[in-house]
Protein backbone atom coordinates (compact mmCIF):
# COMPACT_ATOMS: atom_id res chain seq x y z
CA UNK A 1 0.00 0.00 0.00
CA UNK A 2 1.73 3.27 -1.19
CA UNK A 3 1.09 6.41 1.52
CA UNK A 4 -0.31 9.93 0.29
CA UNK A 5 1.92 12.61 0.94
CA UNK A 6 0.26 15.98 2.49
CA UNK A 7 -3.61 15.39 1.90
CA UNK A 8 -5.87 17.42 3.39
CA UNK A 9 -8.28 16.44 6.25
CA UNK A 10 -10.96 19.11 6.96
CA UNK A 11 -13.26 17.40 4.11
CA UNK A 12 -12.94 13.38 5.99
CA UNK A 13 -14.40 15.05 9.38
CA UNK A 14 -17.80 15.96 10.34
CA UNK A 15 -16.51 19.83 11.27
CA UNK A 16 -14.92 20.06 7.92
CA UNK A 17 -12.61 22.11 9.20
CA UNK A 18 -8.05 21.49 9.99
CA UNK A 19 -5.52 21.43 7.95
CA UNK A 20 -3.63 18.17 5.88
CA UNK A 21 -1.78 14.93 6.99
CA UNK A 22 1.73 14.59 6.51
CA UNK A 23 1.18 11.04 5.15
CA UNK A 24 -1.65 9.42 4.86
CA UNK A 25 -2.70 5.79 4.91
CA UNK A 26 -6.22 4.39 3.83
CA UNK A 27 -6.73 0.99 5.04
CA UNK A 28 -9.58 -1.33 3.96
CA UNK A 29 -8.66 -4.89 5.81
CA UNK A 30 -7.60 -5.13 9.27
CA UNK A 31 -4.61 -7.15 7.83
CA UNK A 32 -3.34 -3.69 5.86
CA UNK A 33 -3.68 -2.18 9.04
CA UNK A 34 -1.45 -4.31 10.48
CA UNK A 35 1.12 -4.63 7.82
CA UNK A 36 1.07 -0.33 8.10
CA UNK A 37 1.74 -0.54 11.57
CA UNK A 38 4.28 -3.24 11.44
CA UNK A 39 6.40 -0.70 8.96
CA UNK A 40 6.24 1.87 11.43
CA UNK A 41 8.76 2.89 14.20
CA UNK A 42 8.87 5.95 15.80
CA UNK A 43 7.03 8.40 13.64
CA UNK A 44 3.83 9.89 15.37
CA UNK A 45 0.49 7.96 14.49
CA UNK A 46 -2.94 9.80 14.18
CA UNK A 47 -5.86 6.98 13.88
CA UNK A 48 -8.47 8.97 12.27
CA UNK A 49 -11.53 6.20 11.56
CA UNK A 50 -14.27 8.24 9.88
CA UNK A 51 -13.52 11.84 11.71
CA UNK A 52 -16.70 12.70 13.23
CA UNK A 53 -15.51 13.46 16.81
CA UNK A 54 -12.37 15.21 16.29
CA UNK A 55 -11.12 18.83 15.47
CA UNK A 56 -7.78 18.66 13.86
CA UNK A 57 -5.41 21.38 13.96
CA UNK A 58 -4.95 23.98 10.83
CA UNK A 59 -1.57 23.44 10.91
CA UNK A 60 -2.28 19.86 10.05
CA UNK A 61 -0.94 16.33 11.34
CA UNK A 62 2.83 15.70 11.46
CA UNK A 63 4.20 12.17 10.95
CA UNK A 64 1.27 9.44 9.88
CA UNK A 65 -1.90 9.46 10.24
CA UNK A 66 -4.12 6.26 9.33
CA UNK A 67 -7.58 6.20 8.23
CA UNK A 68 -9.10 2.53 9.05
CA UNK A 69 -11.74 1.88 6.87
CA UNK A 70 -11.63 -2.11 6.76
CA UNK A 71 -15.73 -3.23 6.93
CA UNK A 72 -15.72 -6.87 8.23
CA UNK A 73 -18.81 -7.61 10.49
CA UNK A 74 -19.75 -11.32 10.91
CA UNK A 75 -20.80 -13.73 13.50
CA UNK A 76 -19.27 -16.25 15.74
CA UNK A 77 -21.85 -18.21 17.69
CA UNK A 78 -23.62 -15.32 19.60
CA UNK A 79 -20.28 -12.75 19.64
CA UNK A 80 -21.08 -10.17 16.71
CA UNK A 81 -17.18 -9.76 15.56
CA UNK A 82 -16.11 -6.53 13.59
CA UNK A 83 -13.24 -4.81 12.35
CA UNK A 84 -12.38 -1.69 13.88
CA UNK A 85 -12.24 0.44 10.74
CA UNK A 86 -16.26 -0.46 10.42
CA UNK A 87 -18.66 2.19 10.00
CA UNK A 88 -20.69 1.68 13.34
CA UNK A 89 -24.42 2.02 12.32
CA UNK A 90 -23.61 -0.82 9.73
CA UNK A 91 -22.54 -2.98 12.40
CA UNK A 92 -25.81 -1.76 14.53
CA UNK A 93 -28.02 -2.59 11.40
CA UNK A 94 -26.41 -5.80 10.54
CA UNK A 95 -27.34 -7.25 14.50
CA UNK A 96 -30.60 -5.76 13.69
CA UNK A 97 -30.94 -7.13 10.39
CA UNK A 98 -30.37 -10.57 11.81
CA UNK A 99 -32.45 -10.36 14.70
CA UNK A 100 -29.67 -9.52 17.55
CA UNK A 101 -30.44 -7.70 20.17
CA UNK A 102 -27.99 -5.23 22.39
CA UNK A 103 -27.12 -2.49 20.13
CA UNK A 104 -30.29 -1.12 18.86
CA UNK A 105 -30.52 2.20 21.16
CA UNK A 106 -27.02 3.16 19.75
CA UNK A 107 -28.56 3.40 16.17
CA UNK A 108 -26.85 6.10 13.72
CA UNK A 109 -24.37 7.35 16.40
CA UNK A 110 -21.59 8.03 13.60
CA UNK A 111 -18.20 7.24 13.32
CA UNK A 112 -16.23 3.74 13.53
CA UNK A 113 -15.93 0.56 15.66
CA UNK A 114 -12.20 1.51 16.73
CA UNK A 115 -14.11 5.40 18.45
CA UNK A 116 -16.83 3.53 19.69
CA UNK A 117 -14.85 1.44 21.59
CA UNK A 118 -12.52 4.02 22.61
CA UNK A 119 -15.23 6.97 23.93
CA UNK A 120 -17.51 4.38 24.98
CA UNK A 121 -20.22 5.85 22.98
CA UNK A 122 -23.69 5.62 25.10
CA UNK A 123 -27.32 6.41 23.95
CA UNK A 124 -30.87 6.18 25.40
CA UNK A 125 -29.66 3.40 27.99
CA UNK A 126 -27.08 1.05 26.13
CA UNK A 127 -23.19 1.47 25.90
CA UNK A 128 -20.41 -0.51 24.53
CA UNK A 129 -19.31 -1.50 27.54
CA UNK A 130 -22.70 -3.60 27.90
CA UNK A 131 -22.08 -5.93 25.30
CA UNK A 132 -18.86 -5.49 24.45
CA UNK A 133 -16.29 -9.06 25.26
CA UNK A 134 -13.25 -8.08 23.95
CA UNK A 135 -11.05 -6.25 21.54
CA UNK A 136 -7.85 -7.36 19.60
CA UNK A 137 -5.14 -4.62 18.89
CA UNK A 138 -1.69 -3.79 17.81
CA UNK A 139 1.05 -3.10 20.03
CA UNK A 140 3.44 -0.96 19.11
CA UNK A 141 5.73 -1.25 21.38
CA UNK A 142 5.53 -5.27 21.20
CA UNK A 143 4.83 -5.08 17.34
CA UNK A 144 1.97 -7.96 17.68
CA UNK A 145 -1.16 -8.21 17.78
CA UNK A 146 -2.85 -9.81 21.11
CA UNK A 147 -6.47 -9.52 22.78
CA UNK A 148 -7.89 -7.30 25.86
CA UNK A 149 -10.94 -8.72 27.59
CA UNK A 150 -13.09 -5.40 28.21
CA UNK A 151 -12.90 -6.04 31.97
CA UNK A 152 -8.99 -4.91 30.85
CA UNK A 153 -10.28 -1.63 29.08
CA UNK A 154 -11.31 0.59 32.47
CA UNK A 155 -14.91 1.29 30.90
CA UNK A 156 -16.87 3.88 32.70
CA UNK A 157 -18.94 6.92 31.24
CA UNK A 158 -17.29 7.98 27.78
CA UNK A 159 -14.23 6.66 29.04
CA UNK A 160 -11.60 3.87 28.34
CA UNK A 161 -8.07 3.15 28.87
CA UNK A 162 -7.35 3.93 25.28
CA UNK A 163 -7.39 7.59 26.44
CA UNK A 164 -4.74 7.33 28.70
CA UNK A 165 -0.75 6.95 28.24
CA UNK A 166 -0.95 3.89 28.94
CA UNK A 167 -2.59 2.57 25.80
CA UNK A 168 -1.40 5.26 23.40
CA UNK A 169 0.58 2.47 21.52
CA UNK A 170 -2.38 0.30 21.63
CA UNK A 171 -4.38 0.14 17.91
CA UNK A 172 -8.10 -1.63 18.14
CA UNK A 173 -8.30 -3.96 15.00
CA UNK A 174 -11.37 -5.99 16.11
CA UNK A 175 -13.89 -6.17 18.34
CA UNK A 176 -16.58 -8.45 19.53
CA UNK A 177 -20.04 -8.34 21.05
CA UNK A 178 -22.05 -10.73 22.77
CA UNK A 179 -25.82 -10.31 21.54
CA UNK A 180 -29.32 -11.68 22.59
CA UNK A 181 -32.20 -13.26 20.65
CA UNK A 182 -34.37 -11.52 23.11
CA UNK A 183 -34.79 -7.78 24.57
CA UNK A 184 -31.66 -6.85 26.92
CA UNK A 185 -32.70 -2.97 27.61
CA UNK A 186 -35.98 -1.58 28.42
CA UNK A 187 -36.30 1.81 26.20
CA UNK A 188 -37.42 3.81 29.10
CA UNK A 189 -35.81 7.75 27.49
CA UNK A 190 -38.94 9.90 27.54
CA UNK A 191 -37.94 11.74 24.67
CA UNK A 192 -37.79 8.25 22.41
CA UNK A 193 -41.09 6.99 24.00
CA UNK A 194 -42.78 10.53 22.89
CA UNK A 195 -41.81 9.85 19.45
CA UNK A 196 -42.80 6.55 19.31
CA UNK A 197 -45.92 6.92 20.18
CA UNK A 198 -46.14 9.63 17.75
CA UNK A 199 -45.06 7.62 14.58
CA UNK A 200 -46.81 4.56 15.79
CA UNK A 201 -43.58 2.29 16.56
CA UNK A 202 -43.35 -0.81 18.00
CA UNK A 203 -40.31 -0.42 20.26
CA UNK A 204 -40.89 -4.25 21.51
CA UNK A 205 -40.00 -4.62 17.91
CA UNK A 206 -35.67 -3.96 16.45
CA UNK A 207 -37.06 -2.62 13.57
CA UNK A 208 -39.54 -0.18 15.59
CA UNK A 209 -36.64 0.92 18.10
CA UNK A 210 -34.34 1.65 15.11
CA UNK A 211 -37.05 3.65 14.02
CA UNK A 212 -37.62 5.09 16.96
CA UNK A 213 -33.74 6.34 17.52
CA UNK A 214 -33.33 7.42 14.31
CA UNK A 215 -36.35 9.51 14.29
CA UNK A 216 -35.43 11.21 17.62
CA UNK A 217 -31.59 11.82 16.53
CA UNK A 218 -32.85 13.12 13.07
CA UNK A 219 -35.08 15.26 15.21
CA UNK A 220 -32.01 16.59 17.37
CA UNK A 221 -29.93 17.09 14.56
CA UNK A 222 -27.92 14.00 15.56
CA UNK A 223 -27.45 12.45 11.77
CA UNK A 224 -24.69 12.26 10.44
CA UNK A 225 -22.83 9.96 7.64
CA UNK A 226 -19.37 10.03 6.06
CA UNK A 227 -20.83 8.53 2.68
CA UNK A 228 -23.00 11.66 2.68
CA UNK A 229 -21.13 14.94 3.28
CA UNK A 230 -22.58 17.38 1.47
CA UNK A 231 -26.38 16.68 3.24
CA UNK A 232 -24.56 16.73 6.53
CA UNK A 233 -24.64 20.02 8.76
CA UNK A 234 -21.24 20.81 10.44
CA UNK A 235 -21.16 19.41 13.59
CA UNK A 236 -19.30 17.04 15.59
CA UNK A 237 -22.59 15.88 17.92
CA UNK A 238 -22.53 17.30 21.31
CA UNK A 239 -19.56 18.73 21.74
CA UNK A 240 -19.18 18.56 25.49
CA UNK A 241 -19.33 15.68 28.63
CA UNK A 242 -22.42 16.02 30.73
CA UNK A 243 -20.42 17.05 34.08
CA UNK A 244 -21.09 15.21 37.65
CA UNK A 245 -22.36 17.54 40.11
CA UNK A 246 -23.99 17.48 43.57
CA UNK A 247 -27.40 17.09 44.02
CA UNK A 248 -27.93 20.26 44.71
CA UNK A 249 -26.37 21.98 41.62
CA UNK A 250 -27.95 19.52 39.47
CA UNK A 251 -31.63 20.62 40.76
CA UNK A 252 -30.67 24.07 40.19
CA UNK A 253 -29.09 23.46 36.80
CA UNK A 254 -32.30 21.41 35.80
CA UNK A 255 -34.42 24.39 36.69
CA UNK A 256 -32.79 25.59 33.02
CA UNK A 257 -34.32 23.35 31.56
CA UNK A 258 -36.68 24.31 28.20
CA UNK A 259 -39.03 20.87 27.84
CA UNK A 260 -41.34 21.71 30.48
CA UNK A 261 -40.65 18.44 31.83
CA UNK A 262 -40.92 17.61 35.52
CA UNK A 263 -37.77 17.20 38.01
CA UNK A 264 -38.62 13.84 38.31
CA UNK A 265 -38.65 12.82 34.86
CA UNK A 266 -35.05 14.71 34.02
CA UNK A 267 -33.59 13.29 37.21
CA UNK A 268 -34.41 9.79 34.96
CA UNK A 269 -33.10 11.50 31.86
CA UNK A 270 -29.80 11.86 33.40
CA UNK A 271 -29.27 8.74 35.00
CA UNK A 272 -30.24 6.96 31.24
CA UNK A 273 -27.93 9.20 29.42
CA UNK A 274 -24.96 9.62 32.33
CA UNK A 275 -25.33 6.47 34.10
CA UNK A 276 -26.19 8.59 37.61
CA UNK A 277 -28.51 11.12 38.51
CA UNK A 278 -26.06 13.94 39.45
CA UNK A 279 -24.52 13.67 36.07
CA UNK A 280 -26.32 16.49 34.32
CA UNK A 281 -27.16 17.79 30.97
CA UNK A 282 -24.31 19.75 29.58
CA UNK A 283 -27.36 21.51 27.61
CA UNK A 284 -28.38 22.58 31.10
CA UNK A 285 -24.97 23.73 32.13
CA UNK A 286 -24.88 26.01 28.94
CA UNK A 287 -27.91 27.53 29.45
CA UNK A 288 -27.29 28.19 32.86
CA UNK A 289 -24.14 29.80 31.84
CA UNK A 290 -26.11 32.11 29.87
CA UNK A 291 -25.32 31.21 26.36
CA UNK A 292 -28.17 30.71 23.67
CA UNK A 293 -29.47 28.64 21.03
CA UNK A 294 -28.11 29.65 17.90
CA UNK A 295 -25.83 32.12 19.39
CA UNK A 296 -22.57 32.41 16.87
CA UNK A 297 -19.04 33.77 17.19
CA UNK A 298 -18.41 34.75 13.32
CA UNK A 299 -19.00 31.53 11.21
CA UNK A 300 -18.97 29.48 14.27
CA UNK A 301 -22.04 28.84 16.20
CA UNK A 302 -24.38 26.60 18.40
CA UNK A 303 -27.08 25.12 16.89
CA UNK A 304 -30.84 26.60 17.04
CA UNK A 305 -32.11 22.88 17.53
CA UNK A 306 -29.64 21.89 19.97
CA UNK A 307 -27.42 23.86 21.89
CA UNK A 308 -24.17 21.49 22.88
CA UNK A 309 -23.90 21.19 19.18
CA UNK A 310 -20.81 23.57 18.18
CA UNK A 311 -21.11 24.14 14.39
CA UNK A 312 -19.19 25.38 11.33
CA UNK A 313 -21.39 27.64 9.71
CA UNK A 314 -19.43 28.45 6.42
CA UNK A 315 -15.65 28.43 6.21
CA UNK A 316 -14.68 28.47 9.72
CA UNK A 317 -10.96 27.63 10.80
CA UNK A 318 -10.46 24.72 13.51
CA UNK A 319 -8.67 27.40 15.34
CA UNK A 320 -12.23 29.54 15.53
CA UNK A 321 -14.17 26.12 16.33
CA UNK A 322 -11.60 25.70 19.25
CA UNK A 323 -11.88 29.64 20.67
CA UNK A 324 -15.05 28.91 20.88
CA UNK A 325 -15.07 25.95 23.08
CA UNK A 326 -12.48 27.29 25.04
CA UNK A 327 -14.40 30.29 25.59
CA UNK A 328 -17.47 27.94 26.57
CA UNK A 329 -15.39 25.88 29.06
CA UNK A 330 -13.85 29.15 30.52
CA UNK A 331 -17.47 31.01 31.07
CA UNK A 332 -18.99 27.86 32.65
CA UNK A 333 -15.69 27.67 34.85
CA UNK A 334 -16.16 31.18 35.68
CA UNK A 335 -20.37 31.38 36.27
CA UNK A 336 -20.49 28.03 37.78
CA UNK A 337 -17.64 26.69 39.23
CA UNK A 338 -18.14 23.51 36.71
CA UNK A 339 -15.46 21.72 34.44
CA UNK A 340 -16.78 21.20 30.81
CA UNK A 341 -14.73 18.05 28.99
CA UNK A 342 -15.15 17.91 25.42
CA UNK A 343 -16.10 15.09 24.00
CA UNK A 344 -14.56 15.90 20.99
CA UNK A 345 -10.76 15.03 20.21
CA UNK A 346 -8.15 17.95 19.42
CA UNK A 347 -5.78 16.48 17.28
CA UNK A 348 -2.57 18.56 16.42
CA UNK A 349 -1.75 22.00 17.61
CA UNK A 350 -3.88 24.80 18.93
CA UNK A 351 -2.90 28.25 19.56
Amino acid sequence: MQPQRHVPLAKMTSLAAGGAAETLYTCTTAEECTRVLDGLHDEQLWMLGYGANVLISDRGLPGVTMLMRSHDIHMEDDLLVCDGGAWWDDVVRYSIDNGWWGLELMSAIPGGVGAAVVGNIAAYGQAVASTLRWVEVYDRTLHATRRLNAEELGLGYRYSLFQTPEFKDLVILRAAFKLSRTPVTELVYQTAIDIALEISADTDTLDGRRATILETRRRAGSLWDYRRPDENMRTAGSFFRNPFVSAEKAEELMAYDETGRSSELLRKMNLVHGGDQKRVSAAHVLLAAGFQRGQSWGPVRLHPDHILKIENTGDASAQQIYDVAEHIIQTVRDRLSIELVPEVRFLGDFS
